[in-house]
């Protein structure tokens, strides 16, 4: 996978073309209802369970997690052996989450227990495009994670907004997205397009998926902007549950 550069991220382009996790332009919100989905393969489930991950201080705001509210968990691994990951048992994980490309992987999707998808694992995704516009950013969570370190740089756990009141975020691309990423944390007063790959062999990986408001869903709050439901999200139960099933990827 290419290292981003200094002005923008590297991007598949599949992604750009789904107009997924990546964008340039004014701010036009979530527009879809599934999780991100560029150019990879299959997965398949197993059994076991993990312990909650702690949170470490993060670039802008360090809030400090509650416990999970699912109290029955199960675990995931790819068809190909390689990753797993652990889910409420409630939740469900769609394998494989759509057409498999030749070069196997891994792709699967996971849905709560209202069948909303609310992050999506691929594997052997090709990079392709580059990002070099900047917003105002806001990093809402981080947490390093070791475990699944290849080569220089440790991967994150991140949820982090673009744009803000006065200045959007680009466009047809939701304002938060929280996912795994290898790209240095973002410094200064901008950032580029949210860039949520991290390092993994034969090239990159993905697991993450948009705040999107008809999946994740805050009582009380859809009349608030977007960017203030996002960071509400973070007080849900839901959001715990993510955070902790996503930190949990390591190999299997």
């Amino acid at each position: 996978m290419r290292s981003p550069a200094a002005s923008g991220a590297v991007f598949p382009t599949a992604i750009l073309m789904a107009l997924l996790f990546t964008g340039c332009g004014p701010q036009a919100g979530p527009t879809t209802t599934s999780s991100p989905s560029p150019t990879v393969t299959s997965a398949t489930g197993t059994t076991t369970a993990m312990p909650t991950a702690t949170a470490s201080p993060s670039a802008t705001a360090s809030p400090s997690p509650s416990a999970p509210a699912s109290a029955a968990w199960t675990s995931f691994t790819t068809a190909d052996g390689q990753l797993t990951f652990d889910y409420p048992a409630a939740w469900s994980v769609k394998d494989p989450a759509g057409e498999l490309p030749e070069g196997g992987g891994a792709f699967a999707e996971v849905t709560n227990e209202a069948g909303k998808p609310l992050a999506t694992l691929r594997t052997n995704m090709a990079v392709g495009s580059t990002c070099m516009d900047r917003y105002p950013y806001s990093v809402l969570d981080s947490e390093e994670l070791p475990q699944l370190m290849q080569g220089e740089g440790t991967p994150r756990f991140m949820y982090e907004t673009r744009g803000n009141s006065a200045t959007p975020g680009p466009a047809d691309t939701p304002a938060a997205a929280y996912g795994i990423t290898s790209v240095p944390a973002p410094t200064g007063d901008s950032a580029s397009c949210i860039f949520h790959f991290f390092n993994w062999p034969p090239t990159a990986a993905m697991f993450g998926a948009f705040f999107n408001p008809e999946n994740n869903v805050t009582p009380g709050a859809s009349s608030l902007p977007i960017l203030e439901q996002a960071k509400k999200y973070m007080e849900t139960d839901e959001y715990q549950d993510i955070r902790r099933m996503i930190t949990s990827l390591r190999p299997a």
